[in-house]
């Protein structure tokens, strides 16, 4: 092998001196020889230690894109190569990945945010690069001009447009832990160091860059395997959300509401450098574990009964009880007609003669409550409806309704059961103080599912964040009660976001939507009384986050 500290020696002007020269010839040669393999040992010991080094770097390194430039930088460092390409095999073809050539002054790929156009290669045993990847052995042509082993049509067509020269090539195979070969390593254009002159691949360099590669195929192969299984995670936490939305089909876009105006909210912190939140900053993985706990705040909802969630009325369960209540009001009317029939008929049998007055008064009576029937049944009907706040005056013309009674079979019933009627005394939205409970516990049942699952490091606060998305500032949310001095600033986020879209929700059965600025007063309100952290409302409303966000929203939809 050639280094920069001496020259090649020849065996034969070795034995030459041994047998021709004096003691001082012998001492000069073998001084020669010595710093000879010295300078071979220090350079090979140099590049071992270098070779350590940089499968420390590779397996320290999660980002594909710069892992993948780091491993072309590196073998092309190793032999002095002025060119370099790396292909990922993907199916049956090899795609590039990265592609550098320091005489073009051309870097592809990679971080470098230049794409490579090419064409993905087939897997031809005509193609270099493809025969590597099939025979799983490396190749190292001194001069691809002089080779009739591959077709190297596409390198000569390329240096006739660019006036490079395509000379030496070392093309090695990529074999995992597995020994499978997931890529392709070529290297172009080995220099002399001295003279820079184009020279082949020696050896040395083609074992040493077989051993990079196989360090690089198993640092890439954990980085996939890692994007892998985060991706995986990330689909089955995507699909629990789309799953629980679509319990109740006007809860169907929470989810990722929450989540995307979360991020937004978190992306306006990032951008401010004055005001409260100017030395507040989320780091890349910061925000994603913010937007993951967006995606799972709900989770426990998967539990929440769907009469409760899809309550659409005060007296909704399974079905609306309305119809119930207007089959008793349209018997009671049956009943009232049949009474006033019997009354008719006794009068007109009896022995005293009847007048058409007295048959009127009774035909009047039965009209009278018919139409309070129907008037009451009106007014019930609204009352189901939860859209409007049950003043004193509606509840106790309720609870007089409910005190009536009718005779069935010798039974005296209300004209509203219990349930009916307590249901119906809501005084605002549609669920009773023990269906709030049962909703509301759909947090404590997040965190408890959340508890089970092994997050990653990078995700590991998502469930925290997730399961304080009802706590309050003043410490009476639920279902902690956790204090502001206990909130981070990102579970007060996701509780900020998560009260604006409660409010402005064009999809809820109990609600109108709700003008911005009608729900910019209340979120005011709320944020005064220490339910929302005052200077994040304050940042939501300056810097029109959810203007933005609902612009972008409704951007993706079409």
């Amino acid at each position: 092998m050639a280094n920069d500290k001496g020259k090649n020696i020849d065996p034969a002007s070795v034995l030459q001196y041994l047998t021709l020269s004096d003691d001082k010839n012998l001492n000069r040669l073998l001084g020669s020889v010595i710093t000879e393999v010295k300078g071979y040992a220090d350079i090979l010991i140099s590049q071992i230690k270098r070779l350590s080094e940089i499968g420390i770097a590779l397996s320290a390194e999660r980002d594909l894109d710069k892992l993948l430039e780091m491993i072309v930088d590196e073998a092309r460092r190793f032999t002095n190569a002025d060119a370099g390409t790396l292909y990922i095999r993907e199916g049956a073809v090899l795609k590039f990945k990265i592609l550098q050539n320091d005489t073009l002054k051309t870097r592809l790929g990679g971080t470098s945010g230049n794409p490579i156009t090419l064409p993905p290669v087939e897997m031809k045993e005509t193609n270099v690069s493809a025969y590597v990847a099939i025979k799983a052995v490396s190749v190292n042509i001194p001069d691809v001009y002089d080779s009739v082993l591959f077709d190297f049509t596409g390198p000569k067509k390329f240096d006739e447009a660019t006036g490079y020269r395509s000379r030496s090539m070392l093309v090695v195979p990529m074999k995992n832990h597995e020994s499978d070969i997931i890529g392709v390593l070529q290297l172009l254009n080995a220099k002399e160091i001295k003279t820079n002159t184009v020279v082949q691949f020696s050896k040395d360099f083609e074992l040493l860059i077989e051993s990079l590669a196989s360090q690089a195929a198993v640092a890439v192969t954990n980085v996939m395997l890692i994007r892998d299984i985060e991706n995986l995670f990330e689909s089955f936490v995507m699909s629990m959300a789309a799953a629980i939305d679509a319990k109740s089909p006007y809860n169907v876009s929470h989810t990722k509401r929450v989540a995307g105006l979360t991020l937004a909210v978190a992306e306006t912190i990032n951008a401010k450098n004055d005001g409260p939140f100017k030395d507040v900053r989320f780091t890349p993985e910061e925000l994603n574990e913010l937007r993951m706990a967006g995606w799972l705040h709900d989770i426990g909802k998967i539990t929440t009964p769907e009469w409760v969630v899809n309550k659409g009325t005060k007296l909704e369960k399974i079905i609306d009880r309305i119809e119930l209540v207007k089959t008793r009001f349209a018997h009671i009317s049956g009943l009232k007609r049949i009474a006033a029939l019997s009354k008719k008929v006794a009068l007109l049998s009896s022995k005293n003669s009847s007048s058409a007055a007295e048959l009127e008064s009774i035909d009047k009576e039965l009209e009278a409550d018919i139409a309070q029937l129907r008037d009451d049944l009106e007014f019930i009907e609204k009352s189901n409806r939860p859209g409007e706040f049950m003043e004193d005056d509606k509840l106790a013309r309720l609870y007089k309704i409910a005190g009536q009674t009718f005779v069935e079979d010798n039974v005296e019933r209300p004209y509203l059961e219990k349930d009916e009627l307590k249901n119906l005394s809501i005084r605002k939205g549609s669920i009773t103080e023990e269906e709030r409970l049962i909703m509301q516990d759909h947090v404590s049942v997040t965190a408890k599912m959340l508890r089970e699952i092994p997050f990653i490091k990078k995700l590991k606060n998502a469930p925290k964040y997730a399961s304080e998305h009802h706590e309050c500032m003043n410490g009476k949310g639920y279902p902690k009660g956790l204090k502001a001095e206990e909130l981070d600033i990102r579970s007060r986020i996701l509780a900020l976001v998560d009260f604006c879209e409660a409010l402005t929700a064009k999809d809820r059965p109990y609600k109108k939507a709700m003008p911005l600025e009608v729900a910019f007063k209340i979120m005011g309100s709320a944020a005064n009384d220490g339910h929302l952290d005052k200077e994040l409302f304050a940042l939501f409303v300056e810097e029109k986050v959810y203007e933005r966000y609902e612009k972008a929203f409704e951007g993706e939809k079409k």
